[in-house]
């Protein structure tokens, strides 16, 4: 047995699924430079040229040349891919044609300028995606790349060299990179570079050397280039140590989480939190919080935050999103169940009634985890809301109607007190001013709560305060009354605009818990893979308000529209090739994502264990603008349901399929096993008969001859009702038994059949019981005569020589004919099963008799005669067994009268 330090020397389980999971799979070569110019483009086609001379299959897919000769002068000698011609907005871009190299599918392919942005209508927005297509399909890529183009550094090199960078790689892209050759130069060297004219044409170099090219961007420029080449190459290094298991101090890994809320400045606390994951080579989750019951963010924040977490999803974070009444405890909640050891959080800047009443989140977050390192990310940007208390600021016409609210609820409230006041004097009569103000404040807000409450300080010291009817007041009870006036307006507001806005989320919540209940209900109710599809377009229409379709994939392989509600009729050849990506990468495609955005549907996969099992498409009513978090987690929901019914009625279909199958598999087991029987047994017989003939001949006496003659007659009977039997049963299965339903006198037929049975089991003691005046009865008298011969057959196998009786009687509206016998008796358990094909009793002897069709072929005459059989044991004196057989009788005419 291995040892614990045995064990420990072995490679790691991770690092070598992680190199099983790359084979197949095409190697990426980035090319990495600090800034333009530093010969990426150049080296990546000597290098090209160099293989080609090895005798590789290469392709130069696309290169950019900036018309650098010595550039041009590399390709020379080379197979280029043509580009692709697109017309857009006048005039004609030419683009990588992804189509044509995976058609070709060279061994290596060069595709210049990694981060470049595509032409609209291409397949992917980025040609960074292209490259992943290339890679998923086998073939090794070449690339160019400059640091500057890295998500997660994209706002340093802002602050660095006052760029806008527009163009950016996922991190992901460049850590998953198999080689990373960084091409170098000082910054002396490129700026010379640049005044000779090999950057840039003059008038752009001028320029750049005014701008960008600079001593100082260069080189912070470079050192951020060898930093990233650097912990790509110690990334390397720690995947080999560990496929090797070769022995080293592995520390305890980091994982960092960061909280993304709806200010201005989240992307910069999202790419630091990049940043410091890359260089503690961490994992990182990003994590946003909405506080419950409370409403849902206005779509400029909401759509701030949806814009975050994709972020942090290019850069390569998982996200979550929770909902929680303390935002800091579930935040730290989330952190210790989840083993964070850095928290990343941007500063925030609490307001007036914060710092007053509390602490920040910021705050609460530093001062609860004494056990969790937490980094605060400050923005120079990000400037302090100068705003006294967090109320909304309503409209125009909103803020005129809750003033003249105001206006008339003072109003009214005036008059009303001024008829109290004539009729009986009360003390402390201004107490009745709160009422317009808790109105207003309940039904239009604060604002209108302080205009009542303005308008109540002066209705009150007009008519209720002396000297009456004039502002004037000489007692400073009236400042008080104003102030309390004023702090009741606040809080009321406050607290009332709360209540208002909860409520309004409550009932949005309940909606969607609603729809989400009549969702699962429809779907408990839902067999067919069809009804739960157009169930999950109907409810998903509803639920988001949204165009909504399901693709699925039948079995000759074509995507096919399978429901769509509102009504579709089809989809473009693009939506479609966006919902054949979606379910072959189980990834979103479509609008707003990183495959054919363009498109109107976004198509999300709907994933079981065992694979992708449809796709749903959801066109929004506004392209412009995302999906809000309710409606994505609705979404998200629905599709959650959807794929369990979809993969439960598959289980159901599948379970079905098995059952006919193993079915199908006993039948064929059992048939094969009676024709090995009951062909052998007589043909052996009818074999050697005729071999016992051929070779005696006439040396046999004349009785002998006869009763082989006889035996082979025999036995051939027998092959022969074995074999009409089968065919019966085979008629009977098919539908292509049809049976007359005609007039036939039931005791001709019984006497018929147990005539035909005395001359085939001549042993046989039958006697017969029938009543006088039998009715006639509707069937087959054929097919009749069959069945109760066939009865007549099993009671001669398993009677075991006791006597067998044929009854027949009238039972109500039908005839009932029993055949018993005074054999064993078959089990209560087996009473229905003796009617399956080829099941077989035991003998006394132990040997199984017949081949099991008998009974399961009679009952299958009787129910396309449209009678009944059924058997039941024991018969009499606790032993044998009783065939019962139910059969309509024939309403007699009535006479007419004279």
């Amino acid at each position: 047995m291995a040892t614990e330090r045995e064990l420990d020397r072995r490679p790691d389980p991770d690092a070598l699924l992680a190199l099983t999971n790359r084979e197949g799979r095409g190697k990426l070569r980035v090319f990495l430079g600090a800034a333009p110019g530093v010969g990426k483009t150049f080296s990546m086609l000597q290098r090209a040229r160099a293989a080609r001379a090895e005798g590789e299959d290469i392709l130069i897919g696309l290169v950019e040349t900036h018309g650098r000769r010595e550039t041009e002068a590399l390709i020379e000698g080379l197979e280029v891919l043509p580009r692709r011609a697109i017309d857009y907005r006048g005039r004609t871009i030419e683009e990588f044609d992804l189509d044509a190299a995976l058609k070709r599918k060279p061994k290596i392919i060069v595709v210049d300028e990694l981060a470049h942005t595509n032409a609209p209508d291409s397949r992917h927005p980025k040609r960074w995606q292209d490259v992943e297509d290339l890679l998923d399909a086998g073939i090794d890529v070449w690339t160019a790349l400059n640091v500057q183009h890295v998500e997660s550094l994209a706002d340093v090199v802002t602050r660095i060299a006052n760029i806008a960078v527009r163009e950016t790689v996922p991190d992901r892209v460049l850590q998953e990179a198999d080689d990373v050759i960084l091409v170098d130069l000082t910054p002396d060297e490129l700026l010379q570079r640049l005044k000779e004219g090999k950057v840039y044409l003059p008038e752009t170099a001028q320029r750049a050397s005014q701008n960008f090219f600079t001593q100082r961007n260069l080189t912070a420029l470079r050192e951020l280039a060898l930093r990233r080449t650097a912990e790509r190459v110690d990334d390397q290094m720690v995947e080999y140590l560990r496929q090797s298991a070769i022995e080293g101090p592995w520390e305890t890994t980091e994982r960092l989480l960061v909280c993304v809320g709806a200010d201005d400045a989240v992307d910069v606390v999202v790419r630091a939190a990049a940043r410091l994951a890359t260089g503690l080579n961490a994992s990182w989750v990003a994590i946003t919080v909405e506080r419950a019951g409370s409403p849902p963010l206005p779509p400029d924040r909401a759509k701030r935050v949806h814009a975050a977490m994709a972020l942090a999803e290019r850069l390569g974070a998982s996200t979550e999103r929770v909902s929680a009444d303390d935002l800091p405890g579930e935040i730290l909640r989330y952190a210790r169940r989840e083993n964070i050891t850095q928290i990343v959080i941007g500063r925030s800047h609490a307001g007036f009634l914060q710092r007053l009443l509390g602490r920040s989140l910021t705050e609460e977050i530093v001062r609860r985890s004494p056990d969790i390192a937490v980094h605060v990310i400050v923005d120079e940007r990000a400037t302090p809301k100068k705003r006294l208390i967090g109320w909304k600021t309503p409209r125009p016409d909103a803020l005129a109607i809750g003033f003249g609210a105001a206006f008339l609820t003072v109003a009214l409230t005036t008059a009303l007190g001024v008829e109290i006041e004539s009729w009986r004097a009360v003390p402390n009569i201004t107490t009745i001013f709160v009422a317009p103000i808790v109105v207003c404040a309940a039904r239009f807000g604060v604002l209108s709560a302080l205009a009542a409450a303005a308008l109540s300080f002066l209705a009150n010291d007009y008519f209720f305060v002396s000297p009456l009817y004039t502002l004037s007041f000489s007692d400073p009870q009236d400042f008080v009354a104003l102030i309390v006036f004023v702090l009741v307006a606040v809080v009321t507001g406050l607290l009332a605009s709360r209540m208002q806005e909860n409520v309004q989320a409550m009932r949005e919540r309940a909606q969607t818990t609603q729809t989400l209940l009549e969702y699962s209900r429809q779907l408990s109710g839902a067999a067919k893979i069809d009804d739960i599809l157009w169930t999950t377009a109907a409810q998903t229409q509803k639920a988001v308000e949204a165009k909504a379709v399901v693709v699925l994939t039948p079995e000759s392989g074509d995507l096919v529209l399978r429901a769509a509600w509102p009504p579709v009729d089809a989809l473009t050849d693009a939506e479609m090739s966006a919902a054949r990506w979606a379910l072959d990468k189980d990834e979103a495609a479509g609008w707003r994502t990183d495959t054919l955005p363009r498109v109107r549907f976004q198509f999300r996969p709907l994933s079981t264990a065992r694979g992708v099992v449809a796709v749903c498409g959801i066109e929004p009513q506004k392209a412009e603008e995302p999906f809000s978090p309710r409606d994505d987690a609705a979404i998200t929901s629905l599709l959650q349901q959807t794929t369990i019914a979809i993969d439960r009625s598959q289980l159901v279909g599948e379970a079905v399929k098995s059952a006919a199958l193993e079915e199908n598999e006993r039948l064929r087991t059992t048939l094969l096993s009676s024709l090995s029987h009951d062909l052998r047994t007589p043909l052996t017989a009818i074999a050697g008969a005729v071999s016992s003939l051929r070779t005696l001949g006439d040396k046999l006496k004349p009785e002998d001859r006869a009763d082989l003659l006889a035996s082979i007659d025999e036995e051939t009977q027998r092959l022969t009702g074995f074999i009409a039997n089968l065919l019966d049963m085979s008629r009977i299965e098919s539908g292509g038994l049809a049976p007359k339903r005609e007039t036939m006198n039931v005791e001709a037929v019984i006497r018929r059949a147990a005539e035909r049975a005395r001359r085939a089991f001549p042993r046989l003691p039958l006697a017969l019981n029938i009543a006088a005046d039998l009715p006639r009865a509707r069937g087959d008298a054929t097919l009749l005569e069959q069945v109760i011969f066939n009865l007549l057959d099993n009671a001669n196998k398993y009677a075991e020589g006791g006597a067998v009786t044929i009854h027949a009687r009238i039972d109500g509206a039908e005839v009932a004919i029993s055949v018993t016998d005074e054999g064993p008796g078959v089990k209560p358990a087996d009473l229905e099963r003796i009617f399956e094909k080829f099941y077989r009793g035991g003998r006394p002897d132990g040997r199984k008799a017949g081949a099991g069709l008998g009974l399961a072929i009679s009952r299958g005459l009787v129910e396309a005669m449209g009678g009944t059989i059924s058997a039941q044991s024991p018969a009499a004196r606790r032993r044998g067994l009783r065939i019962v057989i139910r059969l309509p009788i024939v309403p007699a005419k009535t006479p007419e009268p004279a």
